[in-house]
This record gives C-alpha cells, sequence and structure tokens, in this order.
C-alpha cells in the first residue's frame, strides 16, 4: 500500500459530507448523494494511506460536531439546524478551517451549488501561504442549468466565485473530460487541470449481501438511486412510467421533490406502480441494485453520478440522461442506453427496449461491469495523492 502521505495534513472543506452511521435522516439538508459520497470515500482511502485531515463540513441535526474519520482524519460540523443557506455556516466554517490551516500542508476544497466554498478556502490557503486544490463536483459557470430566479442567480454569483477558484488554484480536479475541456477553454491553464472521477469502494460490492425487500415487488423493476432533487430529473421517469404498464417503479431516496412525486404518481394513475423507499443506507445498495433489472437516472444535469458507477459495477443495465459527464462514461448502445434529458417518451422508449429484450440486457450489463473497472478508489485515491504530491512540489522547488 503506498506510504506517501504518511506525512501529509490536507484541511478538506465541503458543504456536505456523508452522515455518521446510524445519524437521523434529515431530508431537507441533503445528507446523502454523489458529493457526500465522493469525498467520504476519498477522505477514507486517503487514511489508509496515512494522510491527516481534517474535515470541515455542514451539521445536519443528530449529527455530532466532531467525529474521528479513521485513524488519523476529523471531522468538523458546524452550522445551525436550519434548512436555510447552508445553515448559515459559512461564518464559523471560515474560522475553523482557517485556525486548521496553520498546522496544514494543503487546502482541498470541493465544490457543488456552494457559494461559500471558494472564498473560504482562498482566505485560508492565502492566510497561510498554502495551495489550494479545488475539486469542481458541479460547475455552478458551466453546467448548472437555469430553471428560475434563484438558479439564475446562482450561476451569476457563483459562476463569478468559481471562475475566480479555479483560476487561483494550484490545481482543479475535474470529475469528467468534459468539465476539464469547459475549464481549458475558459482559461485555466491545461498542466493545472486534472481528469480524476468519483468512484466505487470494492468493499462495498465484496461484503456477502442479503436479499433486499424489494424483491417481494413483480417484474420488471425500474431502479433510481439518488436524491428526488430537481436536478435529477424523477418526475421524467415517473410520467414514463405511464408508458410501461405493468412496470414496477422503485424511487430509493429522499429529497424535497418527494411529496411532488407522489402527487405526480396519483395524478397519472401509477402510484400502485410507483414505491417511493426514502432513505437507503448505503450498505443496502448493493442488494437494491441487484434486485433491479434495469437502472434509470433521467438527470436534467450531471457531472458525473455515483449511482450510475455503482449499477455499473453490480453489473445492472443502466439508462441515462445525455447530458453532462455521463456520456464520457457511457457508450449508447455499448455500455448503457442515452436518452435525451427531459424527454418521458424517449426515456420509456429506451427502458422498453432493455426489458423487452434479454440478449441487449445482458449485453449492457457485462460491457458496464467492465467498465466499471476504471472506478475502484482505491486507484483514484492513489491518483489524488498524486495531485498533492504536484502541487506541494511545485511550492517547494
Amino acid at each position: 500500500m503506498p506510504t506517501r502521505g504518511s506525512a501529509l495534513r490536507i484541511v478538506r472543506l465541503c458543504s456536505v459530507f456523508e452522515p455518521p452511521a446510524g445519524a437521523p435522516v434529515a431530508v431537507r439538508f441533503d445528507p446523502v448523494g454523489g458529493m457526500q459520497t465522493h469525498t467520504g470515500e476519498l477522505s477514507r482511502a486517503l487514511d489508509r494511506r496515512g494522510v491527516h485531515q481534517v474535515v470541515v463540513t455542514t451539521r445536519p441535526p443528530g449529527t455530532p460536531p466532531r467525529q474521528r474519520l479513521g485513524d488519523r482524519g476529523t471531522v468538523v460540523r458546524v452550522g445551525l439546524p436550519v434548512p436555510l443557506v447552508r445553515q448559515g455556516y459559512a461564518v464559523p466554517a471560515a474560522a475553523v478551517v482557517t485556525r486548521a490551516a496553520a498546522s496544514a500542508d494543503l487546502v482541498h476544497a470541493h465544490l457543488g451549488e456552494d457559494i461559500a466554498v471558494v472564498p473560504i478556502a482562498l482566505a485560508a490557503a492565502r492566510r497561510h501561504r498554502l495551495p489550494l486544490v479545488l475539486t469542481v463536483h458541479t460547475s455552478v459557470a458551466h453546467t448548472l442549468a437555469v430553471t428560475g430566479p434563484r438558479s439564475a442567480a446562482l450561476k451569476a454569483v457563483g459562476g463569478w466565485w468559481e471562475r475566480r477558484g479555479e483560476s487561483r488554484a494550484q490545481a482543479v480536479i475535474a470529475l469528467t473530460p468534459r468539465l476539464a475541456g469547459l475549464l481549458t477553454a475558459a482559461g485555466v491553464p491545461a498542466d493545472r487541470v486534472h481528469v480524476i472521477p468519483s468512484g466505487v469502494p470494492d468493499a462495498l460490492f465484496a461484503a456477502p449481501q442479503r436479499v433486499h425487500p424489494v424483491v417481494g415487488l413483480p417484474r420488471p423493476r425500474v431502479l433510481f438511486l439518488g436524491r428526488l432533487h430537481r436536478q435529477k430529473g424523477v418526475e421524467v421517469l415517473v410520467a414514463a412510467a405511464a408508458a410501461l404498464p405493468g412496470t414496477q417503479v422503485v424511487l430509493a431516496g429522499d429529497g424535497p421533490e418527494r411529496p411532488a412525486l407522489q402527487r405526480l404518481a396519483d395524478r397519472l394513475g401509477v402510484a400502485d406502480r410507483v414505491h417511493v423507499l426514502g432513505f437507503v443506507p448505503r450498505e443496502e445498495v448493493p442488494a437494491l441494485l441487484a434486485a433491479a433489472d434495469v437502472l434509470a437516472l433521467p438527470s436534467r444535469y450531471e457531472e458525473l453520478g455515483t449511482a450510475m458507477l455503482e449499477g455499473l459495477r453490480a453489473g445492472v443495465p443502466v439508462v441515462a440522461s445525455d447530458t453532462g459527464g455521463i456520456p464520457t462514461v457511457l457508450t449508447d448502445g455499448v455500455d448503457g442506453l442515452l436518452v435525451p434529458p427531459g424527454r418521458p417518451d424517449a426515456l420509456a422508449a429506451a427502458l422498453r427496449r432493455v426489458l423487452t429484450d434479454p440478449a441487449l440486457a445482458a449485453r449492457l450489463a457485462a460491457a458496464g461491469r467492465e467498465r466499471a473497472r476504471d472506478y475502484s478508489w482505491e486507484a483514484l485515491a492513489d491518483r489524488v495523492l498524486g495531485v498533492y504530491d504536484g502541487v506541494l512540489g511545485a511550492v517547494r522547488s
């Protein structure tokens, strides 16, 4: 196992992080998603490599203010138990990050749709003369779709801060080649942009799996796995269910769109076939995927979906939106099917193809499992360590 990170000290700033095991699910605080999984898995993989880490993030209700992370890390959660402006976490987070950076080698910030991450990270790095690594999970400047006043404001203000962070960071990590190309086209030097995707932990699928209760539902079963959020386009899947008689649609996840999705299912007359499971613990994901006939990811925009990678790893045929970074992973007709986002008719047609053609389903599943080999967290963590080594070597030379 690599040991080059043994003396390294990192401050990691992310507006969301995986909740501790057994913590209550706070739906309005967006507790579980791709960014949470990414930052948690990366932090654990780096801990196994001897890296000391302080992770600063928000504090959903029921989570401890401080928590041990592996053998060498600490998670510090700050903010108020109110579902507004990220719980007002920015002010206390700035203080904690600045204090932790005093004894760190590097600041690593993870940018989603939260504006505060970049100015906090820039200020801490500048004050202590540390290099900054910025991972862009959702590019509000290049990827975020404008659907109303809030998203328009977020794109304008957040996009300005994102570009500022990208221009000043010593390294920028993009999850997909597509985003890396957009960043370099926008002026970020190519030698500072690195493509390192999210991954799938080998241990998650290596552990013995129990049978998930959804096997009690009739077949065929279409699974959605993720947050019930407008970004994910779940209402497109619910609408597609109306064109797939007899098909069971399982929504595994929770979020602000849950009531609206249930109302839509009632209105379309498919409530008896649309099953909302709510939050599913991470350790149950492999069993849930094993019970599915196809995984549907109808996102409006998505830089790189963790659920898609998990579906590929589990050998489940994947039907996903042709948007964001998804087509950099899936090749239509080879290891998945791609459909235009926002089109229930196209989604229903693609799902029908998979569900009625066993040979196609088997071919997509086998190719997807092979594709997933490129997304092992152990290999990806080594690549992140390589980025750390590069920026620290440049600073010290």
